[in-house]
């Protein structure tokens, strides 16, 4: 019987949903759906050049597994670049300290310490939750 998938933490989210390829026509380029928890994988060792055994206990995950998460993020980033496809980010198995929002009006992303029914810029309460309930 396999182990359980333990929820990653991930500290923030991505400032957008998404990339597009530059280039191809704007007709639907397909997608590669990258999850939040490769995301933050990608994050914390090529962006914050954190050694994969740091990222690992930051993410609360062992090192092997943190390995796995960021090879498979890399090889869809590769996929995504060499295929000509789009980028989206969403979705996983994971955790948040904060709450997450995105406004649909403004594009903010918002981080709360509690739960928001309205944007913070725009006073927008067309606004949808990122981050998972806590438990």
């Amino acid at each position: 019987m396999p182990n359980r998938i333990r929820e990653r933490r991930i500290m923030m989210p991505p400032l957008m949903d998404g990339y597009k390829p530059f280039g191809i026509a704007k007709c639907e380029p397909g997608w590669v759906t990258l999850y939040f928890e490769e995301f933050e994988a990608i994050r914390l060792v090529d962006y914050e050049r954190l050694h994969q055994e740091e990222a690992a206990e930051m993410m609360n995950i062992s090192r092997p597994t943190f390995t796995r998460l960021l090879d498979k993020a890399r090889r869809k980033l590769a996929r995504a670049f060499v295929e000509g496809k789009g980028i989206l980010i969403k979705g996983g198995t994971y955790v948040t300290e904060h709450f997450w929002y995105k406004c649909h009006n403004c594009n903010e992303t918002m981080i709360t310490m509690k739960p928001a029914s309205q944007c913070r810029e725009c006073d927008s309460e067309n606004i949808i939750q990122l981050s998972r309930d806590r438990k």
